[in-house]
């Protein structure tokens, strides 16, 4: 069963005594607890919420927990965290788990209590007994990240519920920038209905100027400033970067990234690629492509390569402690600004 039919059944009461969450994806897991606990416990009953660390509490004083009666009250929630004897290699703790109790609680469940397991781990060993009992007992969702191919529809959906229209340009710097961290994006959208007023419209000019920040977009427009050969907006984009205490040394690195994608599919266009055949052969986002072969054009190969270069000999001397590093970024923009 997927996450969003297991999300469903929650808030359609329709409540299981055993959960399983398991993959990497921190919004998936924090929005499913909400409902979780919203489904299971009133308003108020915070006595009845349990969480546990399985690095540190055995399972077994989990499962006696969960066979003790709630207290005041019809339901008692357990969040278990780290279930470690679900992973392939298991982390060596100081005791031991007792899987033997944990196997006969999920043959007969106390039907006051719902366990929740949360396995925020890339993968769990399905293999193994315990895993199987745990998806032929219970109910489970998959939480790993979404796929590049379902982001559109999500943000759709989002769109949707908050009654805006985002308009294609605006789609496209949310999707490309800040689509891998779903948590973000659902803030970033809500922050932008609540500007924009329900039934709005999203224009990119709006998502540029509300959208926080993150290192990548930064690097989008530091390469935008190196462009237009404004040393003014390359020098603010830095300052507020040091501001988010991004490091010299992380910033060249994806300045540098920006430049060899520029540069790569330059030479790929050449070559009569479309931009979904530069997109496989580079693995990058479809956004990261078009960007770039928007940008080949300003540059030639030897400017192109001139920066890489510059880029090159810029990060070596950050690492090898030849320039204190705030100083040498500064003067890698001024020659960035400088090079056609």
């Amino acid at each position: 069963m997927g996450y969003m039919d297991v999300l469903k059944q929650v808030k359609d009461k329709q409540i299981s005594p055993i959960y399983l969450l398991y993959g990497s994806d921190s919004y998936f897991i924090q929005n499913f607890k909400k409902h979780i606990t919203k489904a299971v416990l009133p308003d108020d009953d915070v006595e009845n919420l349990v969480s546990y660390d399985l690095e540190e509490t055995p399972i077994q004083e989990v499962i006696t927990d969960a066979e003790t009666y709630p207290f005041f009250g019809e339901k008692k929630l357990i969040i278990v965290n780290n279930p470690v004897f679900l992973k392939a290699k298991p982390d060596k703790l100081p005791f031991e788990h007792d899987l033997v109790v944990l196997q006969q609680y999920l043959e007969t469940p106390a039907d006051y209590s719902v366990v929740v397991f949360i396995a925020q781990y890339e993968k769990i060993d399905e293999r193994k007994k315990i895993s199987k009992l745990l998806k032929k007992n219970g109910a489970v969702a998959n939480c790993s990240p979404i796929k590049e191919q379902d982001v559109s529809k999500w943000i759709n959906d989002q769109a949707n519920q908050l009654k805006i229209v985002i308009e294609q340009d605006a789609y496209e710097i949310l999707e490309g920038e800040i689509s891998t961290n779903l948590y973000l994006l659902k803030n970033e959208l809500a922050k932008l209905a609540l500007y924009v007023g329900e039934g709005g419209t999203i224009t990119r000019e709006i998502a540029e100027r509300l959208i926080s920040h993150t290192s990548n977009s930064s690097s989008l427009r530091l390469v935008d400033a190196v462009m237009e050969r404004d040393i003014y907006k390359a020098m603010t984009i830095y300052k507020d970067l040091e501001k988010m205490k991004e490091e010299p040394i992380a910033l060249v690195a994806l300045l540098a990234f920006q430049f060899r994608t520029i540069y790569r599919v330059k030479l790929l266009k050449q070559k009569g690629y479309t931009q979904f055949q530069m997109q496989k052969q580079l693995g990058v986002h479809p956004y990261v492509i078009k960007i770039a072969s928007s940008r080949e054009d300003k540059f030639s190969h030897g400017a192109l390569q001139s920066i890489i270069n510059q880029l090159t000999e810029a990060d070596t001397a950050m690492k090898q402690g030849k320039m204190e590093k705030e100083l040498a970024f500064e003067l890698l923009l001024f020659e960035l600004i400088q090079t056609r």
